[in-house]
């Protein structure tokens, strides 16, 4: 193995503004436990920079966010932004799901997401996603 195999992949499973519906962030945040990775969910209603902070200070490779409500293009560039002033985002991979239109996921992409899940998107392909893309530190 790898030491990039070896080491714990640290998540932070976040929601971001208003939106009030978790379950989706609930079922990935246990399927990346049950992956073997280390998982922070942040809890509802946070905002760009309540995550940003909560990113640094655990150290997470991996940001997810979780965003139901339709203000992902307003957000998630702010948590962009966040991660940048920080020096966190070279070294963090964004993910976004949800609810996310099919004309908004290259914009979400052009901005620095890594890749955009959405509702029926299996588990071990969002997994096996993290494994292959998450960045070596």
């Amino acid at each position: 193995m790898s030491a990039e195999q070896q080491r714990t992949i640290r998540c932070l499973v976040a929601k971001v503004g208003l939106d009030g519906h978790d379950r989706g962030a609930h079922v990935i945040a246990r399927a990346f436990r049950d992956a073997g990775f280390e998982v922070i969910y942040s809890g509802l209603h946070k905002a760009p920079d309540e995550i940003v902070r909560a990113a640094v200070q655990e150290d997470v490779d991996v940001l997810g966010i979780s965003i139901l409500s339709g203000a992902h293009n307003t957000l998630v560039p702010k948590v962009v932004e966040g991660l940048k002033e920080y020096g966190a985002f070279e070294d963090t991979l964004l993910l976004v799901g949800g609810v996310i239109p099919d004309d908004d996921k290259a914009a979400l992409k052009a901005e620095g997401v890594a890749e955009v899940f959405g509702p029926g998107t299996e588990l071990e392909e969002t997994i096996e996603f993290v494994r292959e893309n998450v960045p070596e530190r």
